[in-house]
């Protein structure tokens, strides 16, 4: 068998509602995302597991998911490809919490296809993270691409070319200075190697609340950035991007017709809803709400602390 042929298969049975694009899209930085592209409806995403490299591809299949895995990781990818496509995602009492404000409430039952994904992986969620911090998207972006065609691997599959996420550990082994290139500045590339001198101790983390204390322990790491991290890794529907620039505003308006709000703020109004306070959020991003801009027009996400 070549890598082009997949080594596992599995059909997995979403709801009858559920939308995969919508669903793994975060697993992608943008349409061109070296590690993870959406094609024709099918998600293509490539990791590092215990067991080696692999790719997972996400087809829709006469009402049935189709998972496939390729590579030596193959096994590993398929066996959480629900936890991926974000079936494992518990809705249960969000419905009786959304009820606390009708718009909320409506976003529930529009997007109720929406599911969030749990990959299982920290170190690839905390570069792009990372990457993030204090830049706009386009600057992460280019950051982040960058850095995974420095540490260039091919991943298994027919899917070319679709490159495995950088090795923590060569990513803790290079200088800064290797990222300075890319427009990372030295702080990022401290921040980013220290995270990855102990990708294998996050790995190990059990829940989002333990990886949150550990993330936030390593200098450079904040709230904002452990949340974009859990918040994927672990499917964390509670988890807030604290600090974030644009989404205090967002939860703002659409919550109280506020134009602006804090941290503070922000967190106030999402109270009624905690457990799932992150997946307010989302589903605010998915209807596109955004608060009134004032003044020069900001690139989305830009200027987020850590």
């Amino acid at each position: 068998m070549t890598w082009d042929e997949p080594a596992a298969r599995r059909v997995l049975r979403p709801p009858a509602d559920y939308r995969l694009t919508a669903s793994v899209r975060a697993l992608t930085f943008s349409p061109y995302d070296p590690c993870a592209r959406i094609v024709a409806g099918t998600l293509w995403w490539a990791t590092r597991t215990p067991a080696g490299p692999a790719t997972l591809t996400l087809r829709p299949e006469a009402g049935d998911l189709l998972a496939e895995g390729h590579g030596p990781g193959a096994d590993w990818v398929v066996d959480r490809a629900d936890a991926v496509a974000g079936l494992r995602d518990d809705l249960t009492g969000f419905a009786e919490l959304a009820a606390a404000h009708p718009l909320v409430a409506e976003l529930a039952v529009r997007h109720r296809g929406l599911r969030m994904p749990a990959t299982g992986q920290v170190f690839p969620r905390v570069l792009r993270a990372v990457f993030e911090q204090k830049v706009t998207g386009t600057e992460a972006y280019r950051a982040y691409a960058a850095t995974v065609r420095h540490f260039a691997e091919p991943a298994p599959g027919p899917f070319q070319p679709l490159l495995l996420p950088p090795d923590a550990a060569r990513v803790a082994a290079a200088p800064y200075w290797v990222f300075h290139p890319f427009g990372v500045e030295q702080r990022r590339a401290e921040t980013l190697r220290r995270a990855a001198a102990l990708a294998d101790r996050l790995d190990r983390c059990v829940d989002s609340a333990e990886a949150t204390r550990r993330l936030t322990a390593i200098p450079g790491i904040g709230p904002w950035t452990a949340a974009e991290v859990v918040r994927v890794t672990y499917g964390d529907p509670d988890a807030v991007s604290v600090g974030d620039y644009h989404v205090p505003n967002t939860v703002a308006w659409a919550l109280a017709g506020e134009a602006r709000g804090d941290d503070a703020r922000m967190l106030d109004l999402l109270a009624p809803f905690r457990g799932h306070r992150g997946r307010v959020c989302l589903l605010l991003a998915a209807a596109g709400i955004q608060a009134p801009r004032y003044g020069p027009r900001m690139p989305v996400r830009s200027f987020a602390r850590f």
